[in-house]
């Protein structure tokens, strides 16, 4: 596979692009009609409070079913994502640029005409583009933010049963590649059961949208998540049984304290009182949890999030760093976040946080950071 192979395979082709818009119109329909729980947002800054359709699992259940009867009448084929991969990366790439650009113009001109939306300009351009300028920019009613973050899970779902319809077709499955499907596909399932969760995590509630977000939801989470996937696709891994039920126990600990994690602090915004753990929750200042995993690690979610991207690479054993690439990064990008996030907290709560960074001293993984 060389250089003018890789550039002439990442030209997009019209296929590519009906393709994607073809899915992002899907959403935005589904998103809006399908019915959901409704769910009150976070407080913003200025005082407002949004309010989310979480109708994610419906439009998920309702696009493979569809997707399925294509495929059926041969109107679609299973592997179009496989087979189109690079072009349809290069393509997602382009279309989060002119997004990022659509994003950044609208935001600077709601400043200057003094909108409600109260954009956070800079005035540094790199900046701004990179982190966005407003906090929750809509169109025709949709939340971007949600809707992009619900993008890119949706989109590593469909390229992971791409893969898989590719591998059957190449009579090339394999242990490895069925543990790596169901450990994503479970974990994808788990995010949209419990979307409303979504609502009070950072991304959502303290984060801009700019080309960060949209990079990252829109080609970073479908298309590296699913790195594995594609490198299992051409190489053939077979785990010893021990590292197979090893990769088992690394996914569950992780499942459990990551979504242990994200439950109890989502409990305890809408009841300070709901017991964690079988026992009266500990709270310092009467706003910060420091019972359960939230007395155990100041961002002990970022480490079950952490141990689940380990496990979705294992399956690929140690033979090439390639299928590490997605939990390295990830490593990175907590870290970062985490550090972001105790400066911000550290603002808001002062002497509040100081008292609970003595109580609770691990940032991520106690004893070790």
């Amino acid at each position: 596979m060389d250089l003018h192979y890789l550039l002439h395979a990442s030209i997009p082709s019209w296929s590519s692009v009906v393709v994607l818009l073809s899915f992002f119109v899907y959403l935005g329909f589904a998103g809006s009609l399908l019915p959901g729980k409704v769910i009150p947002g976070a407080i913003l800054p200025d005082g407002t409070r949004l309010h989310y359709r979480c109708n994610g699992l419906f439009s998920l259940l309702l696009l493979v079913a569809l997707l399925g009867i294509g495929v059926s009448a041969k109107l679609i084929s299973p592997t179009v994502i496989a087979d189109r991969g690079l072009e349809l990366l290069s393509a997602t790439f382009g279309f989060s640029v002119l997004v990022t650009l659509g994003l950044y113009t609208a935001g600077c001109k709601s400043r200057a005409q003094g909108s409600s939306l109260k954009p956070h300009v800079t005035g540094n351009l790199i900046h701004d583009w990179w982190f966005g300028v407003q906090l929750n920019p809509h169109f025709m009613g949709v939340d971007l933010k949600f809707f992009f973050v619900r993008a890119g899970m949706l989109g590593w779902l469909l390229i992971n049963l791409s893969v898989l319809a590719k591998s059957v077709q190449d009579g090339s499955m394999s242990q490895s590649m069925i543990l790596y499907q169901l450990f994503c596909a479970f974990y994808i399932l788990d995010y949209f059961f419990y979307e409303e969760y979504m609502t009070s995590t950072w991304d959502i509630i303290a984060e801009r949208l700019g080309f960060m977000l949209v990079f990252g939801d829109l080609v970073w989470i479908p298309f590296t998540f699913s790195i594995q996937g594609w490198w299992l696709l051409r190489n053939n891994v077979e785990l010893p049984k021990a590292a197979a039920i090893a990769n088992c126990l690394v996914f569950l600990v992780g499942y459990r304290v990551f979504r242990g994690a994200n439950k109890q602090k989502h409990v305890f915004k809408k009841n300070p009182k709901a017991p964690i753990w079988g026992m009266p929750p500990k709270v310092i200042g009467g706003k910060l949890l420091a019972s359960g995993y939230w007395g155990v690690a100041r961002h002990c979610n970022y480490l079950g999030d952490l141990l689940l991207a380990l496990s979705f690479s294992l399956p690929c054993g140690a033979s090439s760093p390639v299928p590490y690439i997605y939990p390295i990064y990830l490593l990175i990008l907590l870290i970062w976040r985490e550090r972001r996030d105790e400066s911000r907290c550290a603002e808001k709560y002062k002497e509040v946080w100081v008292e609970y960074c003595k109580l609770v001293p691990w940032r991520i993984l106690p004893y070790v950071y």
